[in-house]
């Protein structure tokens, strides 16, 4: 094993302020992670006064508790910023405003501490999100296919190994978490919209209307699910009197025929010995059963994070910056760093 470094992870990139310490020591195979802390103050009660994420108040909010939720993350890790190795912060993709509080806070902590910085992509947090702590071989993982499913991003991944990956295919209008939300609007559901949808769904037939299967039988890896969002918009427009319930179970029956659909299709062609689910919609019960039962029928290994890991936190991003440092990235100067709204996987 090699030396034990402690990272401080800084996540601002929507509405939640979060920091965390994670310490790890790398090694073959795998590099043994531990969460020493782990803070996340929320913004739902503002947010959900608004009906929505209004980017220059969750930037507000932000301002207000980066600090204490960062110092209550080191006071929970028993470490004061001295004993931290690396500092790092989401820097992409999300909200500019969100963004900028966490990126400059970051960059302010490593000038006056002279610590680096490692700058995490925040989807790299939901990609490695359900590889902590697995205690398995390398051999026994990869290849994996991941399907990362958010708010903001619908992405099908193959991971080649622990350091190696793809992106096989994406949303090309809304996200699966996206249009979760839009039909909650359209029925007008309390915010979040996502959960609500779902719970709803609990008490509908999921055959009782047979909403559109955008992409699906399209030869590649993408999704679109404006279609299916605006098909739900019409079917309340001219049958008004449908139940509620129905109209949420058929549409989550839609989009997760689709999702699973093609994360299968992925799996078989690249011979995926795991599969993995991560994002925001991934604590979306209907989905996660479904893809457990499909990596059975393939007898592939199925991981999914735990809920606390699913939405926005800065545990996963402090567990990609692990991954990044055992997979041998160099650490930067906070004169490198800089927030990407549009940053990629």
């Amino acid at each position: 094993m090699g030396k034990e470094v402690k990272i401080l992870s800084i996540e601002t990139s929507c509405d939640e302020t979060a920091a965390a310490v994670l310490s790890m020591e790398s090694g073959k195979g795998f590099p043994k992670i531990k969460t020493l802390s782990s803070v996340v103050k929320s913004q739902l009660k503002l947010h959900s006064k608004m009906g929505g994420v209004v980017p220059e108040a969750a930037a507000r909010e932000h301002l207000k508790n980066i600090r204490p939720v960062v110092e209550k993350s080191l006071n929970d890790a028993k470490v004061n910023l001295d004993n931290i190795d690396y500092i790092a912060p989401t820097v992409g993709p999300g909200l500019i405003p969100s963004l900028l509080i966490g990126v400059e806070f970051a960059k302010a902590l490593s000038l006056a501490s002279k610590k680096p910085i490692i700058p995490v992509n925040h989807m790299l947090g939901h990609l490695y999100s359900p590889l902590k702590d697995k205690g398995l071989k390398i051999k026994d993982l990869f290849p994996m296919i991941s399907l990362i499913v958010s708010g903001g991003h619908t992405i099908i991944v193959l991971m080649k190994n622990i350091k190696e990956y793809k992106v096989l295919g994406q949303t090309v209008d809304d996200a699966a978490g996206e249009a979760f939300d839009k039909v909650a609007k359209i029925l007008k559901l309390p915010y979040p919209g996502g959960p609500e949808v779902s719970k709803l769904a609990l008490d509908g037939n999921p055959s009782a209307i047979n909403f559109p299967r955008p992409m699906l039988n399209q030869k590649n890896y993408n999704f679109s699910f404006s279609g299916l969002k605006t098909a739900v918009f019409y079917r309340l427009r001219d049958f008004p009197k449908t139940k509620p319930a129905d109209i949420c179970a058929s549409f989550q029956e839609a989009a997760v025929d689709v999702l699973i659909t093609k994360t299968l299709r992925a799996a078989k062609e690249f011979k995926a010995k795991s599969i993995s689910l991560s994002g925001g919609v991934a604590a979306n019960s209907a989905l996660r059963a479904a893809l457990q039962a499909t990596s059975y029928k393939l007898q592939a290994k199925f991981f999914v994070p735990p809920q606390n890991l699913c939405t926005d936190n800065a545990e996963m991003i402090g567990l990609a910056a692990a991954f990044m440092l055992h997979n041998g990235y160099k650490p930067k100067s906070y004169k490198q760093i800089k927030a990407d709204p549009n940053l990629q996987l």
